[in-house]
């Protein structure tokens, strides 16, 4: 390596990722250094092909380079994404999941599914590999709000296939049964129909893994809690004090069973329920604020008809607002991996 190159990486190396709060050049961002006259090529490998920071990070590289390396006059960036591998995944399950976030509700009629299908949609739209599991096993939704139906995955090599849509692949007890008879089923079979969903489902290469829970603190919640790998869990609430306080129970067991946090999601904001209960939860539980989303008769509409609100409608104000919790969720199961030291190195995922 020459002088030069090592300059370039030393000076690249004060430029502190905003969100991991480490310097890129230790993190492994910074690939591919070529020199061509005054200049410096390279690319930066995000955590996330939903980061929100390219303007960021070309601002703060130039700032570290140009007029500190003699020489170099002018960067030229490009960019690349690798979603960091939870290692205990990686240790525990023989699926090639990087990370599994689980989306939970302290009550229903919160739109818990409805989070949950927006953000996994909004993953896939911003490049990553994204399934969604309708851990929901007694009342599953998520069919009829991806806009599936009910048609049977199909079985190849003794797995089943996922169904997918809008770039997501997405399984569910409602492919598996009539959907005009009820499911009855006890704690121990719940338990044993999740576990089937991770292991007896080809669910390929994955960034994320979106499961959507049922509502409260029951059988399926700690199943999955105590069975599984999580990467950590998203609760959602609507903004009015009850539903704050069933969520604040969820929160509790989830801590209790030492699954992260990610983060709060207000959902329903607006003059008939109110704004800002999911917000003080967050600040009173020192987590992460993940956003609001508007309450709007688009979003009904994407559930009931199987288009959700960020495809039919993206420049809707609860269509930008799930994008930005896309990013704003993908920010954070970057840095929790890092912080609890969860995360192999991207270096080595290859």
């Amino acid at each position: 390596m020459s002088d030069l190159h090592e300059q370039v990486m030393a000076a690249l190396g004060t430029v502190i990722e905003p969100e991991l709060h480490r310097d890129i050049v230790s993190l492994n961002m910074v690939r591919d250094l070529e020199i061509e006259g005054d200049t410096a090529r390279f690319t930066i490998v995000l955590t996330t092909p939903a980061c929100p920071l390219k303007d960021v990070f070309v601002k703060l590289c130039n700032e570290a380079v140009i007029g500190t390396v003699n020489g170099i006059n002018k960067l030229d960036i490009r960019w690349d994404s690798q979603v960091p591998q939870d290692s205990r995944i990686h240790g525990r399950l023989n699926v090639p999941m990087k990370s599994i976030i689980a989306v939970a509700s302290g009550k229903g009629g919160v739109g818990k599914s409805t989070v949950a299908t927006n953000l996994a949609v909004a993953l896939a739209e911003s490049g990553a590999k994204v399934g969604l599991m309708d851990a929901d096993i007694l009342n599953p939704n998520l069919p009829q709000m991806m806009g599936t139906g009910v048609g049977r995955p199909r079985v190849a090599n003794g797995k089943m296939v996922p169904i997918e849509a809008y770039g997501v692949k997405i399984i569910s007890t409602g492919y598996l049964s009539d959907p005009d008879k009820p499911m009855i089923l006890r704690g121990p079979l719940l338990h044993g129909a999740i576990r089937q969903f991770f292991t007896d489902v080809d669910w390929g290469e994955l960034d994320y893994m979106i499961v959507d829970l049922p509502p409260g603190t029951g059988d399926a919640p700690l199943s999955l809690a105590q069975s599984f790998p999580l990467t950590g869990v998203i609760v959602v609430t609507q903004p009015q004090g009850v539903a704050v306080s069933d969520a604040l129970r969820s929160v509790a067991m989830f801590e209790m069973l030492k699954v992260p946090v990610l983060g709060i999601v207000e959902n329903m904001v607006g003059e008939f329920f109110g704004a800002g209960g999911g917000q003080v939860l967050a600040e009173e539980r020192n987590l992460a604020f993940l956003g609001q989303i508007p309450m709007q008769a688009e979003v009904r509409q994407g559930g009931d008809f199987g288009r959700p609100v960020v495809v039919a409608h993206p420049d809707s104000e609860a269509g930008r607002a799930f994008h930005d919790l896309a990013q704003a969720v993908a920010a954070r199961v970057s840095v929790v991996m890092l912080q609890a030291d969860n995360v192999i190195p991207i270096d080595i995922i290859e």
